[in-house]
């Protein structure tokens, strides 16, 4: 049994096919099959139920795998560690970030991290907050962008910002001539949000229940920028995270944008990392550089006419 195999037997439990766990193994698919075999023979059990067109983990396969990740991990941590040791800089990073920040946020801080790191290699996954979290376990990921709080005790969580929400409403709404709004003002409003997965529905719902307001029936949206051409139709109003609504993105004559006062609804947001990363200190790095934002851009006072 070698590190090879190990990594052999977690592609092809992850795809689930011969040849694809090849492909992404760069290796023939006898060569996989054959020390998939070997291995097997090696335990002295079957780790998989091959099928005409399906392959399936067996019981003992599904425990063994698990302790390869493991292993494989704790393997990739040496190199990281090795390379942290000689230039973190120089090397490669994989940043995630959920889908309602990162279209808004990366533009603003992916010139600062090629300023202060310019020979750094920034890897960025876009993915919900769950599957960011998974990716951070299983090692795919080195740190993550996530809205706080999250619930692990094997992350390390560095904040970044707190940002305000405005409310976006058409232009002919009622209350499109405010100038602040409060909590109270949503009390008799059905909102717009998000599907199931994002946690920026997770925090309207939130905003919802202190407010009183509810969920608009029958109706919800798969993105940000779909849930801003239905306001601009006229089918509702919705909460915007305020850097969602800043330049680049374009604005619409259609909507209202509405700042809120003081105690309004807010989402804070920190870097993620596992407590046993060899990358841990540059993440902290890292996390300083994504706080060094202009002043401005998290004031919803600024820009709130779209």
């Amino acid at each position: 049994m070698n590190l090879r195999d190990l990594r052999y037997l977690v592609a092809l439990a992850d795809l689930r096919h011969f040849g694809k766990a090849a492909e992404a193994s760069h290796v023939s698919q006898p060569t996989l099959s054959t020390q998939i075999r070997k291995l097997e023979d090696e335990l002295g059990i079957a780790l998989f139920e091959r099928k005409p067109r399906q392959v399936l983990l067996t019981a003992a396969g599904e425990r063994i795998v698990a302790r390869a990740r493991a292993v494989v991990r704790e393997a990739d941590e040496i190199r990281v560690l090795a390379r942290s040791f000689r230039d973190p800089e120089s090397g490669s990073i994989r940043l995630g970030v959920f889908p309602t920040l990162g279209p808004y946020l990366l533009p603003h801080v992916v010139p600062l991290l090629r300023a202060r790191f310019p020979r750094l290699e920034l890897l960025l996954i876009e993915e919900k907050s769950a599957q960011l979290i998974e990716l951070l376990h299983s090692g795919q990921l080195d740190c993550a962008i996530l809205a706080q709080p999250v619930n692990d005790p094997s992350l390390h969580a560095e904040f970044l910002f707190e940002e305000p929400f405005v409310l976006a409403v058409p232009s002919d709404h009622p209350l499109r001539g405010r100038k602040r709004l409060s909590m109270a003002d949503l009390g008799h409003e059905s909102l717009l949000l998000l599907d199931e997965g994002h946690c920026l529905r997770d925090q309207a719902l939130a905003v919802c229940d202190l407010a009183g307001a509810r969920e608009r029936a029958g109706f919800r949206a798969t993105s940000l920028e779909t849930l801003r051409q239905m306001v601009a139709a006229n089918v509702g109003l919705t909460l915007l995270p305020v850097l969602a609504v800043k330049p680049p993105v374009p604005p619409s004559p259609a909507i209202r944008l509405i700042p809120f006062g003081a105690n309004g609804p807010t989402r804070k947001v920190a870097l993620y990392w596992r407590r046993t990363s060899a990358l841990a200190e540059f993440c902290a790095q890292i996390a300083e550089t994504l706080r060094a934002l202009p002043p401005d851009l998290l004031e919803p006072e600024r820009d709130v006419q779209a």
